[in-house]
C-alpha cells in the first residue's frame, strides 16, 4: 500500500484515543531506528518524547528484537498455568533492579492492565474498597484504573463507567501549589494533609502516586514528600502503589523513580520501557506479604496474554542493554544537560512559566502571563476540542522534523535514552524557533521583570 492509501483506510475503519474523531489526518510511520523515524514519503523525524514516553531503548534495538524473533520460533505462546523459561528468567532479572522487597510478579501487557492487577489486590488483600488518588493523574483507560486517574480523561467516561471509592489528595505541585504556599516554609502540607484524610475518610486499602507525575506535567515532588507519604500509609496500614509505567527504566536516572527517594512501596506497576516498546508487556511486582494473603485464599485476577512468552523474552533482552549501554548513568548526565538547555530557552522565551524535570524526563510549561501563571489553555478547551497553542508549537517543530508531545498546557520532552547530545541540541533549537509562536500570544512583560527558570 501506498502512504495515501495506508492514511485513508486506518483514518476511516479506525478508533483514536483521547480526542474527537472528527478531523484525524494521521502521518504514515513506515520504519523507525535509533532515536528517529521515517514517514510513508521518507522524511526522518527526530523523536523527542520516546513515541509515548516509551521507547526508551531507542527503536529496533537488535538485541531485543533478535529476542523476539526467537522467542517466536521456540514458543510463541503458553496457557498463564505453565512456567517457562522466560518467565523464569525474567523473574530473576527483575529481582536483580527492582527495590528490595518487591519479589512477587503479575505480567500483563499494559500499563493499564498492571494498575488494574494492583487495585484489585489491594482491595480483596485488605478488605478495604477506597483508593487514595491525585487530582493531577493518569492511571489508565479501563475500570478501576480511570476511576482513580485524576485528569481530564476520567470525566466523560466516569457516569456511566465507574468503580467507586477514590478519594483524591492534593498534589505536590509546588508551581502551582494547591494550598498556594512555598516550598520549604509549607512543612510540605501536600503531603501532611494525606494524614488527615487517612484519619478521616477509613476504609482505605490504598494510595496510589506516580512517583514522578507523568503526562500531566513531569511534576516532580520536594525531596520530602515521597518518603513522609511512605511514613502516612504505614502508619494508618495503608498500602502505597507506586505507578512506574513511565518513570522506570532509567527515565528518570534511576532503575525505578522511587530509587531516588529511597522509597519501597507495597506495589509497583510498569510497562512501556521494561521492552523498549518494542512489545507490549505490563508488570506488576508486589511484597511477598501481599502475595502470602492469596496462599490459602482464592486470586480473583488473570487473563489469555498473562506471562505471554513472547513479551517476556524480550524484557529479558532490554534489561540487558540498559546494563549494557550504561543508560541509568547516561539518563543521569545526559538530562542535566538537557535541564540545563531548556533553562536556557527560559530566559528567551516569555511564554515559558516554568522548566522541571528529572533525567531525560522533562516538561516546559507554557503560560499566558508569567506574573500570573495564567496558562493559554485549560482541560475543558481540551475536552471541547478548542485550538490549543501547544498544539501550534507541536505542529511547528513537526514541520522542521521533530516529533514532541504537548498535553494542554506544556510539552514532555522525553527522547529515548540512547539520543546523542547533537540530537538533543538539534531537538532544542527546533523547540526555541517554534516557541516564537506562544511568545507572540503571551502578554507583553514589564521591563526589568524576572524570569523563571525555577524547576526540580
Amino acid at each position: 500500500m501506498d502512504g495515501e492509501e495506508i492514511r485513508r483506510i486506518v483514518r476511516e475503519t479506525n478508533y483514536v484515543t483521547w480526542r474527537r474523531q472528527a478531523g484525524w489526518d494521521p502521518l504514515v510511520v513506515a520504519r523507525a531506528e535509533g532515536s528517529r523515524f521515517w514517514d510513508s514519503d521518507g522524511r526522518e523525524y527526530l523523536d523527542f518524547s520516546s513515541q509515548l514516553i516509551a521507547s526508551n531503548l531507542g527503536h529496533a534495538n537488535p538485541k531485543v528484537v533478535a529476542a523476539i524473533a526467537e522467542q517466536a520460533r521456540t514458543l510463541a505462546y503458553a496457557v498463564p498455568g505453565f512456567a517457562t523459561e522466560p518467565r523464569a528468567r525474567l523473574s530473576a532479572a527483575l529481582l536483580e533492579v527492582l527495590p528490595k522487597g518487591l519479589d512477587r510478579f503479575f505480567f500483563s501487557t499494559s500499563g493499564t492492565e498492571a494498575n488494574e492487577a494492583a487495585l484489585k489486590i489491594a482491595r480483596v488483600a485488605t478488605g478495604r474498597t477506597k483508593i487514595v488518588s491525585r487530582h493531577r493523574s493518569y492511571h489508565g483507560a479501563t475500570a478501576a484504573s480511570i476511576s482513580v486517574t485524576g485528569d481530564l480523561r476520567r470525566r466523560p467516561i466516569e457516569k456511566v463507567q465507574r468503580v467507586p471509592g477514590t478519594v483524591f489528595a492534593p498534589d505536590c505541585y509546588c508551581y502551582r501549589c494547591p494550598f498556594g504556599l512555598t516550598y520549604p516554609a509549607c512543612h510540605v502540607e501536600c503531603a501532611e494533609y494525606v494524614d488527615h484524610q487517612l484519619e478521616r475518610e477509613g476504609d482505605v486499602a490504598a494510595m496510589i502516586v506516580e512517583p514522578v507525575v507523568g503526562t500531566n506535567g513531569v511534576i516532580v515532588p520536594v525531596p520530602e514528600y515521597l518518603p513522609r507519604i511512605r511514613e502516612i500509609t504505614r502508619r494508618h496500614d495503608v498500602l502505597l502503589i507506586a505507578d512506574e509505567v513511565m518513570s522506570a527504566w532509567g527515565r528518570v536516572g534511576e532503575w525505578f523513580a522511587v530509587d531516588h527517594w529511597n522509597v519501597v512501596p507495597d506495589l509497583l506497576t510498569t510497562a512501556k520501557g521494561i521492552t523498549g516498546a518494542h512489545i507490549p508487556l505490563g508488570l506488576t511486582a508486589t511484597t511477598s506479604a501481599l502475595h502470602d494473603r492469596f496462599r490459602d485464599a482464592y486470586f480473583p485476577h488473570g487473563h489469555t496474554y498473562e506471562a505471554h512468552p513472547l513479551t517476556l523474552a524480550p524484557a529479558v533482552a532490554a534489561i540487558g542493554e540498559y546494563r549494557r549501554l550504561d543508560l541509568i548513568a547516561k539518563s543521569r548526565t545526559d538530562g542535566e544537560y538537557l535541564l540545563a538547555r531548556l533553562r536556557e530557552l527560559a530566559e528567551r522565551h516569555r511564554a515559558i512559566g516554568e522548566v522541571r524535570g528529572l533525567g531525560l524526563f522533562a516538561a516546559v510549561e507554557l503560560v499566558r502571563n508569567r506574573a500570573t501563571k495564567a496558562p493559554f489553555n485549560t482541560e475543558d478547551d481540551k475536552l471541547a476540542g478548542r485550538p490549543l497553542v501547544v498544539d501550534r508549537v507541536t505542529a511547528a517543530m513537526m514541520q522542521e522534523g521533530v516529533y514532541c508531545i504537548g498535553w494542554v498546557s506544556h510539552l514532555i520532552v522525553a527522547p529515548p535514552l540512547i539520543v546523542t547530545r547533537a540530537e538533543l541540541d538539534h531537538g532544542i533549537e527546533v523547540l526555541d524557533r517554534a516557541l516564537r509562536i506562544a511568545d507572540e500570544l503571551a502578554d507583553p512583560e514589564p521591563a526589568g521583570a524576572p524570569v523563571r527558570t525555577s524547576g526540580s
